[in-house]
């Protein structure tokens, strides 16, 4: 069983920064200035802490922020323990659920997908588009929400 929760609190929110720094700065190398950005702290940045079991131990966070292009959802990351066990699942439908409770107009939802990663996205509705490119050098595609969800 998963639970995801909207971050309210900045211990959650703390818990969520240390997920993305075991997945992306430990295990991935990207640079840990890379890993944050002004946007961690801006008020229209919605963050996601995934609780797994019935102890509701830290399994996976996410984010999601307006920009010009639509609303990105951005740093979806699940603890290795965790992994092929719903949790990413279960954070993309519950941040796709508030995108369209809080951002309804948005012009598309979108993100920048690590290869491993797009079957999930593929799976919830995402399409790829474009070419290939690098981000902290990891290929990553741009996926963009196909319909509403």
């Amino acid at each position: 069983m998963t639970t995801v929760i909207k971050i309210t609190d900045l211990r959650d929110l703390d818990v969520a920064f240390d997920i993305r720094e075991q997945v992306f700065v430990q295990e991935q190398g990207v640079p840990l200035e890379d890993e944050y950005d002004a946007h961690d702290r801006e008020a229209t940045t919605r963050h996601y802490l995934a609780l797994s079991g019935v102890d509701g131990q830290p399994a996976g966070a996410a984010r999601w922020r307006p920009t010009p292009h639509g609303v990105k959802l951005e740093r979806f990351a699940v603890l290795p323990a965790f992994r092929n066990q719903g949790v990413g699942a279960a954070l993309v439908r519950q941040v796709l659920a508030d995108v369209a409770a809080e951002a309804p107009a948005a012009a598309q939802v979108y993100l920048h997908a690590q290869l491993r990663a797009m079957p999930l996205y593929e799976r919830l509705g995402f399409s790829k588009v474009g070419e290939m490119f690098e981000e902290c050098d990891i290929a990553h595609y741009k996926m963009v929400l196909k319909a509403k969800i």
